[in-house]
């Protein structure tokens, strides 16, 4: 196994953290606003946006995220939102402010290009049906028939299927630039022009099932391709969700008041019921309890507060009523800091240029050179305007991109399946290439590494002992608490009849059990905060617990360094409960690690020529989960975590981290098999085209057969996952 990373790095500011190539001074003046674009499609797409926005007065960066189709821009107050929209639109993206449409743009595409799909799939097979009666020999009235039908089925099928390609196109070529649908789009019109004059003149030969198969597969592909990119992504919303709704407001005169979050003020004094999650930052001015601040460092032990305590937004009271006085509201809150983070630290992971985006860059010049050449080379030799027009269209059908487009999406959508069944969730498309390139796995511990839920020790306890701790445990919303009811319930406990039970803050839980004082409390000699104490009158017993490590953790860890990836724990957690675990494995550990802290260990690894796999689930690893070169969470996590990982794992078992490595790197070996195909299917099939041996007909069944030679291919892959399991 490689070394270890080393983990001590100090800490970078704020402003080094910031993903855009802006000074501090500069930075302080500008503002920020995203825009929704859904009009990208390629590498080509991001590099002209990056490189030309900045250029305009009052704009000094602009930052892609390619897989939510949105645009970061750093801008000069001044300058206001149209104006941005307007600039990309003269590059010839449609664009709108984020908040229009924060989250249904991209799902309104999906479905868009599922309706396309499922009618093009539909024209094409009747549209098939009557041309193998042509094919078979149909002639005179019943071809010219058939050709009319044909006509009649594929017209409004290539009107309505075709929009997202001529829509593209003709935006393209509205701004003077030229994209992989323009291309497409002249074969699709050319194809359907031609077959319909020869039906119109009673000609031999129609070709509207080549037009029609051709949109088609590409459907399927961008179809495919966008449910990767859209499966469970739900938005940094899930995140600030997870704050309080509202709060009581204290008046002057003692009255309370309830106001929604959004309305809530620094200054304001807020009373926060039992139970209740706090709705902004703040002190604690009155009252003492502990509250379960879970979410934001990952630590299942409540946190005892009271007087001059601070607490965060999202944080719920386990105890009695306290008063807060409020220093931070909304989006200066604690955990909208750690969405901002998140959502920055997405953005440079969309830098990522894929594969496919790498390989189809230069398709549409490369494309148009070669149907212009067989256009004017058959004029040139006398064959003819018709004949000429006929070997063109076949030389953009038989170019087109459907193997290539298939290439990436067919491989990880069948990868993705796989690897579902064996309790791993792919989120995103692009987290297949990256997974594939990791060389170092990072950690957090509580809820990661172990299974984040307090087990008691009940093995000291006697049948009276037990029944007596459930008869108090089960009247307790406290973390420890549950896991002890729970534990006993397993056991097959049942609650003694306690009465008069009652919860005190940061004192634990009391009541009467047959006349006589009982009690659930904390230790007053206790060295950890996992642990509770029995007292039965008199008598009182410790009880410890433990977060236990997963199952088959040591050996992932082992499955990983086979693989080549170091192992290393980055962790909030307190010092002495990450050292424990990282000395049971063996593995270099940092702790007490805050976001920011995550964030500059990723980035000195980064400089040391590293591409970090992050594997977390506390809200404090979103930030980290969104900026790793690669990320896994557990079922279990936050919602924001889920969000911002590229993988989810369900389940006690952690194997499934190791197997997506595996998996991954077999992945992007049959992408370049498909790559490769596609290349030699080119290179055959173009010089045939180019010297009229193919009609626009074989060129849409060569097509097709191209792409289902790819899908092929593909599918061996649910075999080499199980293998790897």
């Amino acid at each position: 196994m490689n070394a270890p990373p080393a983990l001590d790095k100090p800490a970078l500011d704020k402003p080094a953290l910031d993903k855009a190539t802006l000074d501090q001074g500069t930075q302080a003046k500008l503002v920020g606003t995203r825009f929704t674009v859904p009009g990208m499609r390629c590498a080509g797409c991001i590099a002209k946006i990056e490189r030309e926005l900045p250029r305009i007065d009052g704009i000094e960066a602009a930052r892609v995220n390619f897989s939510s189709k949105r645009v970061a821009v750093h801008h000069r107050p001044g300058l206001d939102e149209e104006r941005i929209a307007e600039a990309l639109r003269e590059l010839g993206f449609e664009a709108q402010p984020v908040a229009e449409n924060p989250l249904g743009q991209e799902e309104a595409e999906k479905k868009q290009l599922t309706r396309a799909l499922g009618v093009a799939g539909f024209g094409m097979m009747n549209v098939m049906l009557l041309s193998v009666s042509v094919w078979s020999g149909a002639e005179g009235a019943t071809r010219e028939l058939f050709h009319w039908l044909s006509a009649l089925i594929a017209l409004p099928v290539i009107t309505y299927s075709g929009r997202p390609f001529f829509s593209s196109a003709l935006m393209a070529l509205r701004y003077r630039r030229t994209n992989m649908d323009v291309p497409i789009s002249i074969g699709v019109i050319l194809a359907t022009a031609l077959s319909l004059y020869e039906t119109i003149t009673g000609g031999e030969h129609a070709y509207f099932e080549s037009a029609v198969m051709l949109l088609f597969f590409l459907l399927a592909g961008r179809a495919l391709d966008a449910e990767m990119r859209t499966r469970t992504r739900a938005g940094i919303g899930a995140l600030l969700s997870r704050m309080g709704k509202s709060a009581s407001v204290i008046g002057p005169d003692g009255a309370t008041r309830r106001l929604d979050a959004q309305d809530l003020e620094p200054g304001m004094l807020v009373l926060v019921a039992a139970g209740e999650a706090l709705a902004a930052d703040g002190e604690v001015e009155e009252g003492s309890s502990s509250i379960d601040n879970a979410m934001l460092t990952g630590e299942s032990t409540p946190e005892p507060v009271g007087k001059g305590s601070e607490v965060h937004a999202g944080a719920i009271n386990l105890g009695g009523p306290i008063r807060v006085r409020l220093t931070r509201t909304a989006e200066d809150t604690a955990i909208a800091e750690i969405a901002r983070l998140m959502d920055e630290a997405g953005q440079s992971r969309s830098h990522y240029v894929r594969i496919a985006d790498r390989a189809s860059r230069a398709y549409a010049p490369v494309v148009h050179a070669l149907a212009a050449l067989a256009f004017v080379g058959w004029m040139i030799a006398g064959a003819g305007w018709h004949q000429s027009l006929v070997i063109a269209i076949a030389v953009l059908i038989i170019t087109c991109p459907c193997a290539m487009g298939l290439a990436v999406p067919a491989a990880q959508v069948v990868a993705s399946g796989a690897l579902l069944k064996r309790g791993l969730l792919v989120k995103d498309g692009s987290a297949l290439e990256r997974l594939a390139e990791c060389d170092v796995a990072l950690f957090d511990k509580t809820g990661t590494l172990t299974l984040g839920e307090p087990r008691p020790d009940i093995s000291g306890l006697s049948a009276e002992d037990r029944a007596v701790a459930l008869g108090l445990a089960q009247n307790s919303r406290h973390p420890l608490s549950r896991g002890l009811a729970e534990a006993l319930r397993a056991a097959g406990v049942e609650a003694a009849p306690v009465e008069d039970v009652r919860e005190t803050s940061g004192s634990g839980l009391a009541g009467r059990w047959n006349g006589i004082s009982v009690a659930l409390e904390r230790p007053e000699d206790a060295r950890t905060a996992l642990a509770t104490r029995l007292r039965i009158g008199e008598r009182a017993t410790t009880l410890g617990f433990t977060d236990p490590l997963r199952p088959d953790t040591a050996a992932t860890i082992a499955a990983l360094g086979e693989a080549g990836l170091s192992a290393s724990i980055l962790s909030g957690d307190r010092e002495q409960a990450v050292a424990k675990v990282a000395r049971d494995l063996g593995l270099a550990a940092r702790a007490a690690a805050s976001p920011q802290d995550k964030l500059a260990a990723l980035e000195a690894l980064r400089a040391e020529g590293h591409r970090p796999l992050m594997v977390g689930d506390g809200l404090n690893d979103g930030p980290a989960l969104a900026a790793a070169h690669a990320s896994i969470a557990p079922g279990t996590a936050s919602d924001a975590s889920q969000q911002a990982a590229d993988a989810v794992f369900i389940g006690e078992r952690l194997m499934p981290v190791a197997l997506a490595i595996r998996v991954a790197r077999s992945t992007m070996r049959i992408v370049r098999q498909n790559f490769a195909f596609a290349i030699l299917y080119n290179v055959l099939a173009v010089p045939l085209a180019l010297f009229g041996y193919v009609t626009p007909l074989i060129a849409a069944i060569a097509m097709s057969l191209s792409s289902l030679v790819v899908v092929a291919n593909s599918l061996r892959l649910a075999r080499s996952a199980g293998d790897a399991a």
